[in-house]
C-alpha cells in the first residue's frame, strides 16, 4: 500500500474531484498517476523537432530569431483579435 502525504489543501481538491466525477479518492489519484505515468515526457515530445532543427543546420542565432519572429507575429495576432473583440 502506498501512502502519499498531501497537503490540507491539495487533498481537498484531490477529493472534490474525486467526487466530481463519481469516484473513490483512491482509484481517482489511481488513475491520475496512470495516466501522468504513461504520458510523454517533454524529451519525448521534442525528439522530432530537435532532430529536424540538427537536420537542417540552422545555428542557434537564426533559430533563436525564428522563434522571435514566431513569437512576435503569434503576440500581434493575440492584439488584433483583442482589439476586434473589445
Amino acid at each position: 500500500m502506498l501512502q502519499i502525504p498531501l497537503p490540507p489543501d491539495t487533498e481537498e481538491a484531490l477529493r472534490e474531484r474525486a467526487k466530481a466525477n463519481g469516484e473513490d479518492v483512491g482509484a481517482y489519484a489511481a488513475r491520475l498517476i496512470q495516466k501522468a505515468l504513461s504520458a510523454p515526457s517533454v524529451d519525448e515530445l521534442l525528439a522530432p523537432f530537435r532532430k529536424q532543427v540538427e537536420e537542417s543546420g540552422i545555428s542557434d542565432e537564426e533559430l533563436d530569431r525564428l522563434g522571435e519572429e514566431l513569437r512576435d507575429e503569434v503576440w500581434q495576432e493575440h492584439k488584433a483579435r483583442k482589439a476586434k473583440s473589445g
